[in-house]
């Protein structure tokens, strides 16, 4: 219940932010940070709880993207619907892909992901109606009231997607389920030795992380105005979505969301105030720090001094 109030009050404070905060620069950075709180929290069900390290982000979050981008540029769709039907295509791609590839265990399992990427790139270049890789340009519809912008809407739209996202996280990391990804994590042999089932445990994990990083790149399209494979399926997502959960800490649902506001919001300053070609620096200190002096992330470091303190 205390979950739920804390989402109802964030929602409702993004709301009255886009109504009355005119200055738009901090709902187009705003967005990007909420996108990768979406993509972390997605990546840690199956990288954190289960302990496949995946790399094929891009491919479930391109999916999402051009799907919508599709269904509006062939149908007009609305946004909501184009955002459940992004969640459904990559939730079945995830499917695929984990029924393809979740027999392989580490590295050949984090390249066959890789691979992933290159294909569905790939093939979105060779999609004439799609745009190729020239890409698609896309009109914006008049915002909903009471959104005098459509970047505020999309804003807004973004804070609800991530609460979700954090909401599926927190339900299986509490269940039965998350005690088994778990398992796996530790030991999949013993695991499987005292019943759990791994193979569709695996599945579940593989297909719910690709329909929310799905989910994540429906807006994308609009926000941009403009979709193209390149930027699309660039490996940064796979990047960011992977150290957001490190730097954060894997073990609770919260920790990629902190993970992601560190990361993302410290990203966006560095690109204001000194150029975006230095983001990639900002995960390598980050990542190289939190490996060497906190490997349980953040939320390992307030255990830690709360331990400490405690005694």
């Amino acid at each position: 219940m205390k979950f739920w109030i804390s989402a109802a009050i964030v929602l409702a404070a993004a709301v009255a932010a886009a109504v009355t905060v005119k200055n738009e620069y901090f709902f187009f950075a705003g967005y990007t940070v909420l996108v990768f709180v979406t993509l972390a929290t997605a990546w840690n069900i199956l990288g954190g709880y289960a302990g496949y390290v995946n790399f094929g982000t891009p491919a479930f979050f391109g999916l999402g993207a051009y799907t919508a981008a599709v269904l509006f540029k062939a149908f007009a769709m609305p946004l909501v619907l184009q955002i459940l039907a992004a969640g459904v295509m990559s939730g079945l791609l995830g499917l695929a892909a984990g029924v393809l590839t979740l027999r392989l265990r580490g590295i050949f399992f984090a390249i066959a992901t890789i691979a992933l990427v290159v294909i569905m790139e790939t093939l979105f270049i060779n999609w004439r109606f799609a745009g190729g890789a020239t890409g698609l340009q896309l009109l914006r519809p008049p915002p909903m009231p009471p959104f005098e912008s459509y970047i505020k809407m999309l804003f807004v739209l973004a804070v609800a997607i991530a609460i979700v996202a954090v909401a599926v996280a927190r339900w299986i990391e509490q269940s039965w389920i998350g005690r088994g990804l778990r398992a796996i994590r530790d030991s999949e042999e013993a695991a499987e030795c005292t019943g759990v089932p791994t193979l569709r445990l695996k599945l579940f994990a593989c297909t719910v992380s690709g329909a929310l990083m799905g989910t994540a790149g429906a807006c994308m399209p609009m926000y941009l105005s403009f979709i193209e494979p390149a930027s699309t399926f660039n490996l940064n997502y796979a990047i960011g979505a992977l150290a957001s959960p490190m730097i954060g800490g894997t073990a609770h649902y919260l920790g990629p969301v902190i993970g992601a506001l560190i990361l993302s919001t410290l990203q966006q300053v560095v690109s204001v105030t000194i150029s975006s070609e230095m983001n990639v620096l900002v995960v390598g200190v980050l990542l190289v720090f939190f490996v060497v002096a906190a490997p349980e992330g953040v939320l390992g470091l307030f255990k830690k001094w709360f331990r400490t303190s405690s005694k």
